[in-house]
């Protein structure tokens, strides 16, 4: 049986400076026809920046949850954007660092019940300050470094509800426990 749904027509009903918004008409796989929303998205990065046994994480007050989350560096991918440029430019953007290497350690969809933005996930190392580093006039974020022996505990703690960083810091602890 066949799981794919054939999309009969598309209406476009936003079209925003982030994100766009369709009502596509669908056949499912039995034949019946239905609606669905989705939201098109250009796509994110995120950096797990390590460095000395540390991770960089940030604070940041995010609109759509009208709360300070904690979270790892992260941004959207711009219009022809290769994904590893978008990496390296938010990481600057973002800490004023640099990364001698990024590494792509996972993609993932986000919500992927109605968003189709795919994030990549990239670990950045070898980081020197960048004499690039220009803010972006409408963000405001505090940086922290967390000893990676304090991840168990901060995942633990029910403080971080960013799925991104969730993901990246359990990824790192595997990492470093592998290591071991």
């Amino acid at each position: 049986m066949s799981l794919i749904e054939k999309t009969l027509s598309v209406e476009k009903i936003y079209d925003g400076r982030i994100i766009k918004v369709e009502k596509q008409q669908v056949e499912l796989p039995n034949g019946r026809q239905t609606t669905r929303e989705v939201v098109k998205h250009p796509g994110a990065v995120a950096l797990l920046a390590v460095r000395e046994n540390q991770v960089l994480l940030i604070k940041q007050f995010r609109k759509a949850m009208d709360e300070v989350l904690i979270e790892i560096p992260a941004g959207k991918v711009e219009a022809g954007e290769e994904r590893i440029h978008t990496a390296a430019r938010e990481l600057i953007e973002e800490t004023g660092l640099e990364a001698g290497k990024l590494t792509l350690l996972h993609e993932f969809y986000v919500s992927p019940g109605f968003c189709d933005e795919l994030i990549s996930l990239y670990q950045a190392e070898e980081l020197t300050a960048s004499s690039e580093y220009t803010a972006d006039d409408d963000e405001f974020i505090e940086l922290f470094w967390l000893p990676v022996s304090d991840i168990e505990s901060l995942l633990q703690s029910g403080q971080l509800r960013d799925a991104k960083t969730i993901l990246a810091l359990q990824t790192l602890l595997l990492n470093y426990n592998n290591s071991k």
